[in-house]
């Protein structure tokens, strides 16, 4: 079985794919984005570094899938493959922080990929306000993420809304500011009880 968990930067999708690999004891496949060379580059300069950081992690992203399909194990993914093109990519281009050029690029190569995957079994979205992504950002310390501003969590946000309501695999959205997981057992069970295994 493939679960993959949804949610914008801050929303707890590392922490919960954790809780749930050891409740169920599923194999973790981690978002790492430390892995990408130009993460660095690109919050100093989103501009220059936008298409660079995007084509790394779509290439990685369709890389972990592939390994998941092959494991024998159920596995659970933290993050997808479908963010980076539903969600970032165009927010870097609204924002105009990718060209229309690269963008058009980017999708041609994101949509020859999904359509040779099909997607996971279950899809777990985490909703959770600016305020609450602002708070478990600033508590994870990443030195990277410091210069992430307010305004361009909420232009996520405002995305991964819209995305998710058009998804068409079997998903379960699950609101962070109401569900507390990380801190609250009854929390955590209430989400295992949702999921349903």
């Amino acid at each position: 079985m493939h679960i993959a968990i949804a949610g914008n930067i801050g929303s707890g999708k590392t922490t919960l794919a954790t809780m749930l690999s050891r409740r169920y004891e599923w194999e973790v496949q981690y978002d790492n984005p430390e892995l990408n060379p130009y993460l660095i580059d690109f919050y100093e300069d989103m501009h220059e570094w936008s298409f660079n950081l995007q084509i790394f992690f779509l290439g990685l992203r369709y890389e972990n899938i592939l390994d998941i399909k092959k494991s024998a194990k159920s596995v659970i993914q933290d993050r997808t493959i479908y963010e980076d093109a539903c969600i970032f990519a165009p927010a870097l281009l609204n924002m105009g922080l990718m060209s229309q050029r690269d963008f058009d690029t980017y999708i041609s190569l994101y949509n020859i990929m999904t359509s040779l995957i099909p997607p996971p079994d279950l899809l777990i979205y985490l909703k959770a306000s600016v305020p609450t992504l602002v708070k478990q950002i600033q508590k994870r310390g990443r030195e990277y993420e410091t210069n992430i501003r307010p305004d361009y969590l909420q232009s996520l946000n405002e995305r991964y809304e819209n995305w998710i309501e058009t998804y068409e695999g079997k998903s379960l959205s699950i609101d962070v500011d109401v569900y507390n997981f990380s801190e609250n057992t009854d929390d955590f069970n209430a989400i295992t009880e949702k999921i349903g295994l």
